[in-house]
């Protein structure tokens, strides 16, 4: 069991310098950006939107909403 402990303790004791070493520091307080869309690709997703669920689908529309509440919160992590 100690021959497992005085591999392991090195080992692990260097992926946690790997680790910190690779972490951008810069990063860490930003927010990913948020992808625009026009009013004609919107137009059109809505379309597509409608048909698919007048198709029966059900999925999609909760997908959506909760795409949507992510955007709101990027949106407010500016």
């Amino acid at each position: 069991m100690t021959s497992l402990k005085r591999l392991f303790a090195p080992l692990g004791g260097l992926a946690l310098s790997l680790t910190a070493c690779a972490t951008d520091r810069t990063s860490l307080n930003t927010c990913p950006p948020i992808t625009e869309y026009s009013a004609a690709f919107m137009i059109n997703a809505a379309d597509e939107l409608d048909a698919a669920i007048a198709a029966g689908a059900t999925a999609i529309p909760i997908m959506l909403e909760d795409y949507k509440r992510e955007r709101d919160m990027l949106r407010a992590c500016r």
